[in-house]
């Protein structure tokens, strides 16, 4: 029988002293993949993402998912007893990810310095929203103030009208996504290449930046500042949302050959035959007639029906998915991106996959997410404390 690899992960653990979303996305990201993750959060409410949206038992659903695989030690940090333990623990940690306001752990004495001096391999993610250096350093951010300096925010909106918000924190997000990228970096560098730990720095708004494209060389090379668009995409030709009879439908026919596809599917020979519509630019100048042309044919048609008729001409095409759109969606359930879970209530509770597939060590749901302090005794009694030490720490509220 083949031996099941373990995890890709396996064996590295992560102290996450984050709360509510870019540290804890990180944190459930490496956990998803087989890391140790012990949360420490504060006694009573715990990390304050237990109550948001909407609530179950008590308990937000968001929760269930943000802190799935993760143990929780409830520890009072305000306290000089319960920062001596936090250093204990991550003495014998791989991994530390805070996304407090800069200084905090170092009012603590817990600063990178000190911290290294104790654990020297330690990988330190720090996630704040101006970084841990510059003139905004000190200044409170969150992920949509993240998303306005970072340049996204701009451009969401209809020309002339009100920026709306992405619609999901994806300032914080995005800045997760690049804290779990420098921790795997840093992570190589030590366990293959022999380095020290290392402090990595992201700042919300420079995750932000780092995805807004052609954003800063249109405006070095040409003096372009990118405007709100709507649902169009600004120099690429035709890429938009079409009216049906029943919704919207979002058609991407920018690639020469698909153009040349997609107008003949909409019985446009005459665009799909035109010499200057043969590239992008061409398009581009053209682009109201182009999109004039594919609303035309959508108008009259529903959804589902121009979805079908754009799949046989192989035109990238797509209606907008609701939450109940993707809960009954085949193809999600093919790729295992719905899961059933079990909270520690009891609840079921329908919650997304894992991203991104591994075909060796793909990731897991291994456990549901903890009570605030569940796991508080288990954990200290694994470094070493005695049942009278952790006790005697209870009684005097500096864990829970």
């Amino acid at each position: 029988m083949a031996q099941i690899p373990a995890a890709a992960l396996s064996g590295v653990r992560v102290i996450e002293m984050g709360q509510l979303i870019a540290g804890p996305f990180c944190g459930k990201t490496l956990g998803e993949f087989g890391a140790e993750v012990i949360k420490i959060e504060a006694p009573g409410a715990g990390d304050p993402l237990r109550n948001w949206r909407l609530m179950q038992n008590g308990t937000s659903v968001w929760w269930q998912v943000q802190s799935r695989n993760k143990r929780s030690v409830a520890l009072d940090l305000r306290q000089t007893e319960a920062q001596q333990i936090a250093r204990q623990l991550i003495a014998e940690a791989d991994v530390l990810v805070e996304n407090f306001r800069p200084g905090t752990l170092e009012g603590w004495g817990m600063s990178p310095e000190q911290l290294h001096a104790l654990n020297p391999r330690l990988v330190i993610l720090r996630i704040s929203g101006y970084g841990q250096t510059g003139p905004y350093r000190d200044l409170p951010g969150f992920g949509v103030i993240g998303e306005a300096m970072g340049g996204l925010r701009h451009l969401t909106a209809e020309p002339g009208r009100v920026p709306v918000r992405v619609g999901v924190s994806i300032g914080d997000t995005l800045a997760a996504l690049h804290g779990v990228i420098g921790v795997m970096m840093a992570l190589y560098h030590h366990k293959v290449n022999g380095g020290p730990g290392q402090v990595i720095d992201v700042a919300l708004h420079e995750a932000v930046f780092n995805c807004m494209e052609s954003l800063i060389p249109e405006y070095s090379a040409f003096g372009a500042v990118r405007e709100a668009a709507g649902s169009a995409l600004p120099g690429i030709a035709p890429s938009n949302a079409y009216p049906c009879e029943d919704g919207w439908v979002l058609v991407a026919g920018n690639g020469d050959s698909i153009f040349k596809r997609l107008m003949t599917a909409i019985g446009r020979e005459d665009l799909a035959q035109a010499p200057d519509l043969a590239d992008n630019m061409g398009r581009v100048a053209r682009v109201e007639e182009i999109d004039a042309a594919i609303g035309d044919w959508t108008r009259g048609r529903r959804v589902q029906a121009v979805m079908q008729e754009l799949a046989r001409a192989r035109v990238p095409a797509g209606k907008l998915y609701t939450a109940r759109d993707i809960a009954e969606d085949p193809h999600y359930r093919a790729r295992d991106m719905l899961l059933a879970q079990t909270t520690r209530d009891g609840d079921q509770l329908l919650v997304p996959g894992i991203v991104p597939k591994l075909s060796l060590t793909p990731g897991t749901l291994r456990s549901s997410a903890p009570h605030v302090g569940e796991d508080t005794d288990a954990v200290l009694a694994e470094a070493g404390l005695s049942t009278e030490q952790i006790a005697l720490l209870r009684s005097k509220g500096v864990i829970q």
